[in-house]
């Protein structure tokens, strides 16, 4: 049984019904919702007949072909088991080009329709028009690029590992153009070179007075940014070592998959129409997360922590979707308070950050690296490998190159060494194929 009741947020539906529409346009037109199939008005599980995966696919195409403005990135479809039996729950999130309607009908009241408590209701033709002159002009799929001549070589590799078939259109189906068939602002932030810089930077206190170091991650697809991103905090993160009798105990500085969503959360839900980029900052006592933008006007603090929100960008959490750094809506900040609590998000007018401290404790530092492979001496270059397999194992040896900043010939030689000792294994073809790491690693998040 399902442990809520169909309200302005939910609705059940026992089979797949021809008006699915209607409901998915009522959530993107309000403040989003879940929607259920496979259960009862009451809440109880009834076990779907048939392929479960193909009823996936039938609702996933209906939700496209059915619905505009375009609302990839704005869904989410889940294939969920309770009381042994399978149901389907569609996650759906407010929409920023509103009135969404049935495609092909216009904007009427036949075609919109809003949630009001647990019903939807057609839009009366002012509240139409009122939310279309509303409609955000600085969405990121408005604004021109400031360059024309941009290529997606790099992006198109991410897709081609994971599957997809690049067509002719590629660039269309991302939707990389204005109105008028120039590229927007998502594919400028997409292209292999831009003019996008994201710093980390590292103090030496707990302050900002003295910078340590600075690296900068840009001018590049805001993809690569955020893989380099993520291994500069996979790096940073060591381990603090207390020894006992008759062991040694030992803890990270920080719990990497937590923080992983948090970066993710940061740069996917940025406001990049204000050109700001995230920050990302290192101190001796803590780390620092900062994301411009604010909660979103409709939602409330604490809505915003049970994971209610729209993408502010849903051009680019699509994206980010394909590519599997987003697994689904509204489920990071879930993750994240599984290991933090709500302390670590500040709330500011323009701006949300998350501080999280390190583990300190009665803990003694140790400088090795949380991803040091046990009774072994792995070069940093070794690592890394490693740290990038477990994040993506479908990388290609190219991109562990470019994203350690060595040659191909030497994360070749390095490769070598791991499968020749067993630290690492190639499953199936070179094209089609994945790493996996073979050996334990010690004091992993």
């Amino acid at each position: 049984m399902i442990e809520t009741i169909e309200n302005s947020r939910t609705e059940f539906k026992v089979k797949l019904v021809d008006d699915l529409e209607e409901t998915i346009i009522a959530f993107l037109n309000k403040d989003g919702g879940n929607i259920y199939i496979g259960v009862d008005d009451k809440g109880n599980i009834k076990d779907l007949n048939g392929n479960i995966d193909l009823l996936q696919r039938k609702v996933k195409d209906k939700i496209i072909s059915s619905v505009e403005p375009s609302i990839l990135g704005l869904f989410d479809i889940e294939v969920l088991e309770g009381d042994d039996k399978k149901y389907l729950k569609i996650t759906i999130a407010k929409g920023y080009e509103t009135p969404y309607h049935i495609k092909g009908m216009g904007m009427t009241p036949d075609s919109c329709f809003i949630r009001v408590g647990s019903s939807n209701e057609r839009m009366d033709q002012h509240l139409i028009n009122k939310m279309f002159r509303e409609r955000t002009k600085n969405s990121l799929k408005n604004i021109i690029s400031p360059r024309q001549d941009l290529t997606f070589r790099d992006l198109k590799i991410y897709y081609t590992e994971k599957g997809f078939d690049i067509g002719d259109n590629f660039e269309k189906q991302l939707d990389f153009f204005t109105n008028d068939g120039k590229y927007n602002y998502v594919a400028y932030l997409l292209a292999d070179e831009n003019r996008v810089s994201i710093k980390v930077a590292k103090y030496v206190g707990d302050d900002v007075d003295e910078l340590m170091e600075n690296y900068e991650f840009g001018d590049c697809s805001l993809i690569k940014a955020t893989y380099r991103v993520l291994e500069k905090f996979r790096t940073e993160n060591k381990i603090y070592a207390k020894i006992t009798y008759p062991e040694r105990k030992e803890q990270p500085m920080y719990n990497y998959k937590a923080v992983r969503e948090v970066i993710i959360n940061a740069i996917v839900h940025n406001d990049w129409s204000n050109e700001y980029p995230p920050k990302f900052e290192f101190f001796s006592d803590r780390l620092e997360v900062s994301s411009f933008g604010g909660i979103q006007s409709e939602f409330t603090e604490e809505e915003f922590l049970e994971g209610y929100s729209a993408p502010k960008n849903p051009e680019l959490m699509r994206v980010f979707k394909d590519l599997e750094l987003v697994e689904h809506l509204g489920t990071g900040i879930r993750r994240i308070l599984k290991e933090y609590n709500k302390s670590i998000y500040h709330f500011f007018p323009h701006f949300i950050r998350v501080s999280i401290k390190y583990n300190q404790n009665e803990f003694e530092y140790n400088i090795q690296n949380i991803h040091k492979i046990t009774s072994s001496n792995l070069t940093k270059i070794q690592e890394g490998i490693i740290g990038l397999i477990e994040d993506r194992p479908n990388v290609t040896q190219e991109e562990m190159a470019n994203l350690l900043g060595v040659t191909s010939r030497t994360v070749r030689n390095h490769i070598k060494y791991l499968v020749d000792e067993n630290y690492i294994e190639r499953i199936g073809s070179d094209k089609k194929g994945k790493w996996i790491v073979t050996k334990n690693i010690g004091g992993r998040q």
